[in-house]
């Protein structure tokens, strides 16, 4: 049971040739996080949908007219504001995660089974 995202309107997320466009590593991850979320049964995917559709609102009607879009920043309230309605978790939870996912450099995310046991040595 994949997400059905929706392709064209105000929810639909950054495409480019029909393909997902994540600028930054973070943004797939809290997309991951939001499927993940819903494949588990954690929230309706209208639900997720409402409140993404209702965070864009809120931005374009407070946004001053150069501030940036960024389309996963409001994912990610709308993550949050899914899961803090149903009591899943609390808001400030998802926010230490997301900060957390943030920070891991690119590329940590395929490294699984490289341990870091061994000492470093570096030439003097």
């Amino acid at each position: 049971m994949t997400a059905p995202l929706d392709i064209e309107g105000p929810a639909a997320p950054p495409r480019s040739n029909g393909e997902l466009v994540f600028a930054e590593p973070w943004e797939s991850r809290a997309f991951g996080m939001a499927v993940s979320l819903y494949e588990a049964g954690a929230f309706t995917w209208p639900e997720f949908q409402a409140a993404l559709i209702a965070r864009i609102a809120a931005w374009k009607a407070a946004a001053a007219p150069d501030e940036p879009y960024h389309y996963y920043r409001l994912w990610l309230a709308a993550l949050e504001d899914t899961l803090a309605g149903r009591c899943a978790v609390t808001a400030v939870e998802v926010t230490a995660r997301t900060l957390v996912l943030a920070q891991r450099p690119p590329g940590h995310d395929h490294r699984a089974g490289h341990g870091h046991g061994h000492e470093h040595h570096h030439a003097h």
